[in-house]
């Protein structure tokens, strides 16, 4: 505001200057800019947020700068009339219309302002008829002038009065519409935490279903079919079951602008080499073939979230194999650099499938619509993987889109631009599990993806990494294993027992933080599997305490089991000392996996994860 008055200011100046002379205009225009420059040191507290109002000596302060400001804007008029007679009366009358105009708008929302600021200016714009009468101009004209200026000046309380209510209505509508906002705002976060919380408890007893079936089925007789089969059923459910309450849960986080993307390094050719050969056994199960073109000229190390790009591509595999029936699913790479030396990737998932309709099309990515009557009865699924795919590419700044034809099958193309990176080993390591380790359903292949029935190398191999104890003699290499369950849950450490019972470990229980760290003290482990969210001690804190303890465990393996695999969660265990993580709800496949993973040195644990993948 103050360089436009200052600029107004001069500009009167100028224009006056043959009228009045230029002297008495330099001498006015002086007075003028004190007087702005006294109010905008009155106001600076204002200006500069630090109060709302001036008070006190203050307020008395500013209501005087403003009424001599707006009178010396104003006391320009009288000199107009009384030396440029009646064509300079005209321009006094014009200039202090715009001025009290300029006022009424400036200090709609200001009572006090309105008063200090407008009066000045209507007190010299009443004496028209005056200054009119001494111009020797008739009585006739001099009438409607006097009326005129009362009309102006109620125009000026009316348009006032108006322009204050509708700035209360809209501060009231803002109040609204911001309350509004904080109350759904509040509903989503109770709404995230409620989700966060069932699906963390609903883990426990979905990973107890998966743990008991897979037992059953490994001990169950060849020839009881109907055994097999239920615990079939109850596998199919159990994974059924996981893969809806990770869909929703992600869901919930993207809803609450909750869920976030990472920016590590990862070898992206090691990415997809795993993520195909997972595929292979179920494609290969369902009759079809899964083609792999263009690997070779992918980048090799770049700067993504791994973990969430995986997730996509699985999710879109996982769809093209289940609408697929015959034929092929073909998953087409291609990459090149842009100007700014960017990977940018792009990457098809074309399946022979029955195509999609264009109104199927229109409501693809919409969540829980799954495009179709029967769709769910027939296959499954929450109708959430493509808008969370969706949402997950646009958050890592790329774009998932599909172009399909009725009986042509569908073609999902992911256009990615991916920065050159150094790989982040321990990151590298810690993610370097298959899929089945990581932290979404869309990682989760179809029902009954992989046989795991087959344990690590027996124990009488004495060179396998399962019967390694580095905190032992030589003479002791060939003891059992020694696991730290520690849970706060009976079902979760009874389901670790179950499917390590088959390699015939040792394994101690601990049912919170302060019953591990006393186990740790009295016994050497050779890993420890150690969950993440426990009353009073949690799985971190525990770990922390563990490795600055100095105790006989403080460099043996901790594996995270946890249902919270964000990557802010994963980057807290890393910082807290662990090694590995497996997410809830726990299947054989995972646990196994990160055994190895841990156990193995680094050549024979990409063996072994190659083998369960």
């Amino acid at each position: 505001m103050l360089p436009q008055r200052l600029v107004v200011g001069l500009a009167c100046a100028l224009l006056f200057s043959p009228i009045l002379g230029l002297s008495l205009c330099l001498v006015w225009l002086a007075v003028y800019l004190l007087l702005q420059l006294a109010e905008a040191a009155a106001f600076a507290s204002v200006t500069r947020g630090q109060a709302m109002t001036l008070k006190g000596w203050r307020g008395a302060l500013g209501d005087l700068a403003l009424t001599a400001n707006a009178g010396v804007y104003a006391s320009i008029a009288i000199p107009l009339w009384t030396m440029g007679g009646l064509p300079g009366g005209v321009v006094a009358t014009t200039l202090l219309a715009a001025g009290a105009i300029n006022s009424v708008i400036a200090s709609a929302g200001n009572l006090r302002v309105f008063i200090w600021t407008v009066t000045p200016q209507v007190a010299v714009l009443a004496l028209t008829p005056f200054f009119m009468a001494q111009s020797n101009v008739q009585g006739r004209f001099i009438l409607p002038v006097a009326v005129g200026v009362l009309a102006f000046v109620f125009f000026c309380l009316t348009t006032r009065s108006r322009l204050y209510a509708a700035g209360a209505a809209e501060a009231r509508a803002l109040k609204e519409a911001d309350d509004k906002r904080r109350e759904a705002e509040s509903i989503m976060a109770g709404r995230s935490a409620l989700l966060a919380a069932v699906a963390h408890d609903l883990r426990t007893p979905i990973g107890a279903i998966l743990t008991g079936a897979h037992e059953l089925s490994r001990v169950a007789a060849p020839s009881s079919s109907s055994t097999r089969q239920q615990t079939a059923m109850i596998e199919d459910a159990g994974l059924m079951m996981k893969e809806l309450l990770d869909d929703l849960l992600d869901h919930a986080r993207l809803d609450a602008g909750r869920l976030k993307v990472e920016t590590r390094g990862f070898d992206l050719r090691d990415l997809l080499n795993h993520t195909f050969r997972l595929w292979q056994g179920p494609v290969r199960a369902k009759g079809l073939r899964l083609r792999l073109d263009g690997s070779r000229y992918m980048p090799r190390v770049v700067q993504g979230d791994a973990m969430r790009l995986r997730q996509v591509l699985n999710n879109l595999i996982s769809n093209a194999v289940k609408f697929t029936d015959s034929g092929a699913v073909t998953v087409r790479l291609c990459a090149w650099r842009d100007e700014a030396g960017r990977h940018v990737l792009l990457i098809d998932v074309a399946d022979t499938g029955p195509g999609m309709t264009t109104s199927q099309l229109e409501r693809l990515f919409t969540p829980f619509d799954q495009t179709a009557d029967g769709v769910a009865a027939r296959y499954g699924g929450s109708g959430l993987g493509l808008a969370i795919s969706r949402d997950l590419i646009e958050l890592m700044g790329g774009r998932l889109t599909v172009r399909s034809e009725a009986g042509q099958g569908s073609t999902f193309t992911v256009a990615l631009t991916l920065s050159e990176g150094e790989e982040d080993g321990e990151v590298a390591a810690f993610l370097a599990a298959p899929p089945l380790a990581g932290a979404s359903s869309a990682a989760t292949p179809p029902r009954r993806p992989l046989p795991v029935d087959a344990p690590p190398a027996p124990r009488e191999e004495t060179e396998t990494p399962l019967a390694a104890a580095p905190a032992e003699p030589d003479h002791d290499v060939e003891r059992p294993l020694r696991v730290l369950v520690v849970d706060d849950h009976a079902i979760n450490r009874r389901a670790v027992q179950v499917i390590l019972q088959a390699l015939d470990c040792e394994l101690t229980m601990a049912e919170d933080g302060m019953a591990a760290l006393k186990a740790c003290d009295a016994d050497v482990f050779d890993v420890i599997f150690m969950d993440v969210r426990m009353p009073e001690l949690d799985g971190r804190e525990t770990t922390r305490r563990l490795r600055a303890g100095g105790g006989p465990n403080a460099d043996a393996p901790v594996i995270a089991v946890t249902a919270d695999t964000s990557p802010e969660d994963i980057a807290a265990c890393l910082e807290a000392g662990m090694n590995h993580f497996v997410a809830k709800p726990l299947t054989p496949a995972v646990l196994l996996t990160a055994l190895s993973e841990v156990l193995a040195p680094a050549g024979d644990a990409e063996l072994g994860a190659q083998a369960v993948a």
